[in-house]
């Protein structure tokens, strides 16, 4: 099948209340790296009340306490359907807040527990350290075999059972500045503290998402077209290694 005849469709929940630090970058690569090749994107802004439906991809992004309590028990209301998503290939995309909100809970130091939809086995707890500043995370599935981005989180995340980390911190502090681990991956289902945002600066994991996305939609592998990505490149490399 050629890919003028392809399509993906992608669910945005909650951008209203989590789209921190240029999270909606990430909507914006995956639609253009789709439109370049002429795959059709169909788009859907989920906000609070609002039902959601079968999509190939489901994006959520970053936020400040009080949008992530209100999502938080938004978003639990709809755990089993998004649960029954995770189980038939859907790929999801958490950063930050999201990311946090896809493992089994979030611990404020001074509130009541956050409970998550655990699409991962993970939980994070509130620390007393800010860790904030780029990060450079060694990856073994994609080439080239970094991610890059930016993290702004107290939250320590723990992963466990059969949910791994997307890669190992080179720089930065990661998950929980304790073991070198950086995001998760469960399935389809990936999470990270990686502002910034990820995806125009990571290309190569932008492509992976949506060759995963095509194959839960259309049930064959998909290898994409390449693109220039020379600026994508440039803009990535220069960021590997560097602290601020």
């Amino acid at each position: 099948m050629e890919e003028k005849d392809l399509k993906i469709s992608i669910a945005h929940l909650y951008p209203k209340l989590l789209n921190l630090y240029g999270d909606m970058g990430n909507i914006i690569a995956l639609t253009k790296r789709c439109e370049w090749r002429g795959i059709t994107v169909e788009y859907d802004e989920i906000n609070i009340g609002d039902d959601i439906k079968d999509h190939d991809f489901y994006f959520i992004g970053g936020g400040q306490d009080k949008q992530q309590e209100d999502v938080a028990i938004e978003l639990y209301s709809h755990k089993d359907f998004l649960t029954s998503q995770r189980d038939d290939g859907a790929v999801f995309l958490g950063i930050c807040g999201g990311y946090q909100l896809f493992g089994h809970y979030y611990q404020p130091f001074d509130k009541d527990k956050l409970l998550g939809i655990s699409l991962l086995d993970a939980y994070t707890v509130a620390g007393k350290k800010r860790f904030i500043g780029n990060v450079t995370v060694d990856i073994d599935f994609l080439n080239p075999n970094t991610l890059v981005g930016f993290e702004n989180h107290s939250g320590l995340t723990y992963l466990q059972g059969d949910t791994r980390p997307l890669g190992s911190v080179a720089i930065g502090n990661g998950n929980n500045g304790e073991d070198k681990t950086e995001g998760a991956r469960f399935k389809n289902v990936f999470g990270t503290y990686l502002h910034g945002s990820l995806l125009p600066k990571n290309p190569h994991f932008a492509d992976y998402l949506i060759e995963l996305a095509l194959e839960k939609r259309y049930g064959d592998k998909f290898k994409l077209s390449p693109l220039n990505d020379d600026l994508e490149l440039m803009t990535h490399n220069s960021l590997v290694g560097k602290k601020y």
